[in-house]
């Protein structure tokens, strides 16, 4: 393969693995935008999505009943997390950080003692592949990239164009405006912190043929996720979509020429650029 095939192959993965950090990086973002809660435990969600599916599917045998029942298992998780950990504590930003510390090392310690500490592998539903500059890509990471699509469409319209999601937007502008006119807050911080955990998973999910399985696998997803978060703009999802696909494509890209390790480097030296360019981020708010 030469250079400008490996070139078009990277750049292809890049979008798709960008998309897989997006939909991380967007429940990150949800969470925080709409109440304020940095939560250190969304790899750990992201890595149970994951682990969740890898039994669903080594014991039915079926992909596509992992991919529905792993983002509703973990979204459960995420309400219960918040609804007995968060919400006693959700006006004290600090020990907010450390509760979701501790939710972390609780979810990864448990999967650790019951899913053991030897990477596995998801088998992807499907195995072929098509010509791609005179190589095969796999079928399996189109289908990541449609269904990645799909669920950030589908989270704009129901942002947009229902009525939680009205409730979720007016919260997010105004908290107690939005208290006076009866919409239920409470409410509300728990089902934004389900659905932002749910996103999680599924990214975990569709992440899981691609990568190994295993206890360890959200923290380098945290890095990420955070990475990309700031850099698109704490609480922006516009912005974590665009820093996501920037960062896919970019990591992509310098792995042609430099090692994976190196391309990350890279991208970390990214992040400084653009927060002394923009501390609040590429389409975060100046609270200027």
């Amino acid at each position: 393969m030469d250079v400008l095939s490996q070139l078009l192959y990277q750049l292809v993965n890049g979008f798709v693995w960008g998309l897989i950090i997006a939909l991380i990086a967007l429940g990150l973002s949800l969470i925080f935008g709409l109440i304020e809660v940095v939560n250190i435990a969304h790899g750990s969600l992201y890595m149970l999505g994951a682990v969740l599916a890898w039994y669903v599917a080594e014991f039915t045998g079926s992909f596509w009943l992992a991919l529905a029942v792993a983002p509703v298992g973990v979204g459960l998780v995420g309400l219960l997390v918040e609804r007995v950990v968060l919400r006693p504590i959700e006006d004290r930003p600090i020990i907010t950080i450390i509760a979701t510390f501790g939710v972390l090392l609780i979810i990864q310690q448990g999967v650790l003692g019951v899913f053991g500490g030897a990477p596995r592998r998801i088998a992807a539903p499907f195995i072929q592949n098509f010509p791609l500059m005179g190589v095969g890509y796999p079928v399996y990471r189109v289908f990541v990239a449609i269904v990645s699509l799909l669920a950030i469409g589908t989270l704009w319209v129901f942002l947009q164009w229902t009525k939680f999601g009205l409730w979720m937007r007016a919260v997010r502008q105004n908290r107690e405006m939005a208290l006076a006119l009866g919409i239920p807050t409470h409410q509300v911080y728990m089902a934004t912190f389900g659905l932002g955990s749910a996103m999680a998973a599924l990214g975990g999910v569709l992440a899981a043929p691609i990568v190994t399985v295993e206890f360890q696998m959200g923290l380098k997803m945290l890095v990420t996720a955070f990475m990309v978060a700031v850099i698109g703009g704490l609480g922006s999802l516009g912005g974590s979509l665009v820093a996501a696909l920037l960062i896919g494509e970019l990591e992509g890209l310098l792995s042609v020429v430099i090692e994976p390790t190196h391309a990350r480097v890279v991208s970390l030296l990214l992040m400084a650029v653009v927060l002394l360019w923009k501390p609040e981020g590429i389409m975060g708010k100046s609270k200027a």
